[in-house]
């Protein structure tokens, strides 16, 4: 089989990753800037997601009314998002439009930040975490990663605050912009029926110019810590328990293994569905994971209303859960379904070019290369009951981890 990836660096450091897919006629590009939350510092909690949205505000070359223009004249399927570890801009044409559609984007990389845009933007933005503030999830997700990653950068959350971003200067932002928008640390990415030369000839044209960071800082990998921490919202009337352990990160051997395990637990017909959502201990209960390059958390979770004696059953109910995977092997037809699901989403994701393309960025930036649609196919098949058992080895989820709780009620108990 014909290696379908070109890996290619220009002299500035911008990297460059293609496949070819000929069998489409669609291409997506999208540049990765390595930058987000854990990125900040306490006073700019925020400034990788506020920048994000100033991207699309105007560049030397084009105001906002423009990109957006542009944007429709190719019919492009574009959009972008910031995380706590990267910032990812990207659109999806016809194949014959790829040039066109990598100049946009590129052009948004160097952005005007425009100041009659910063004011309007930060407004936004403002109204982006007072609606976060409203969802239980959200809340109870960003509390997770405060307390579960005190100290840390990845302890404040993508939005920011309200403070860091009313307080936020264009200046500020203009010089976080300048160290982690570096040639050196960020990617191209393309995906689809499209000439490689041409691509890196474009590249070269657009980006060659672009300059490389004096220094980008390295990166800690956080300790994640144990505990029992609670938050009192009176506006919400259910109560969320989170339990939360360390896991493997994105680019650990056993990362296929832990998606299958946390599907097993808590994804779709799971055993948090049928002995804990069907039971009506819950109407919601699932186990995730959140995964960076050098870090992850498996994070069990649920809602129920806020009756003392319901939240301890519930509770205890995902302890056992939690005990009975840890000890008992899973059974061997759990693993298949949950294969033979993975199966299917890479088969149809494998057809398009925009979920390449986000395949491709986790791989590439995570594990340092691509992987075929095949070598993930091969990846998934290698799961096995003893590999999930030896996952739960490795991770366990039946100890003492960090047990959170958010809702009306003041528990768990953290005296």
């Amino acid at each position: 089989m014909n290696d379908p990836y070109t890996l290619h660096t220009l002299p500035n450091g911008l990297r460059i990753v293609i496949e070819r897919m000929p069998e489409v006629n669609s291409a997506a590009a999208g540049f990765l800037a390595r930058t987000g939350a854990r990125d900040e510092v306490p006073e700019l909690a925020g400034v990788s997601h506020f920048l994000e949205h100033m991207c699309f505000k105007g560049t030397a070359k084009r105001d906002w009314q423009q990109t957006s223009v542009d944007f429709d004249k190719l019919g492009s399927i574009y959009n972008a998002f910031t995380s706590a570890d990267r910032t990812f801009y990207y659109g999806w044409v016809p194949k014959r439009s790829i040039r066109d559609q990598i100049e946009i984007v590129a052009d948004m990389m160097r952005p005007a930040l425009p100041e009659e845009e910063f004011a309007t933007e930060k407004n936004v933005i403002l109204e982006e975490i007072a609606m976060a503030k409203d969802s239980i999830d959200h809340v109870a997700f960003d509390f997770v990663l405060e307390k579960v990653f005190e100290g840390h950068p990845l302890a404040w959350p993508v939005l920011g605050y309200d403070t860091t971003v009313t307080d936020l200067t264009r200046d500020q932002m203009h010089a976080y912009f300048e160290k982690r928008y570096a040639a050196d640390n960020m990617m191209l990415i393309v995906a689809g029926n499209v000439d490689p030369a041409e691509i890196i000839a474009t590249a070269e044209d657009l980006c060659g110019h672009w300059k490389p960071a004096e220094s980008k800082g390295e990166r800690k990998t956080p300790e994640i810590r144990t505990g029992v921490a609670n938050r009192v919202v009176d506006r919400f009337n259910q109560q969320v328990i989170a339990m939360n352990f360390p896991g493997p990160g994105a680019g650990d051997p056993l990362s296929e293994t832990a998606d299958v395990a946390a599907s097993i637990l808590g994804g779709g017909n799971s055993r948090f569905f049928w002995n804990i959502v069907q039971s009506g201990l819950s109407p919601s209960a699932g186990c995730f994971r959140f995964d960076l390059g050098d870090c992850g958390l498996t994070i069990l979770t649920a809602q129920t209303d806020a009756d003392v004696d319901g939240v301890e059953k519930l509770a205890d109910a995902l302890r056992e859960e939690a005990r009975d995977i840890c000890h008992n092997k899973v059974r061997p037809e759990e693993v298949q379904r949950v294969k033979n699901k993975r199966r299917t989403g890479l088969a149809v994701e494998g057809e398009s070019p925009y979920h390449r393309l986000v395949q491709i960025m986790d791989d590439a930036d995570y594990r340092g290369a691509p992987r075929t649609v095949e070598q993930r196919l091969a990846d998934v098949e290698a799961v096995s009951v003893d590999s999930v058992a030896e996952f739960f080895e490795r991770y366990p989820i039946d100890r003492d981890g960090f047990l959170i709780g958010v809702g009306p009620r003041e528990w768990p108990n953290c005296g």
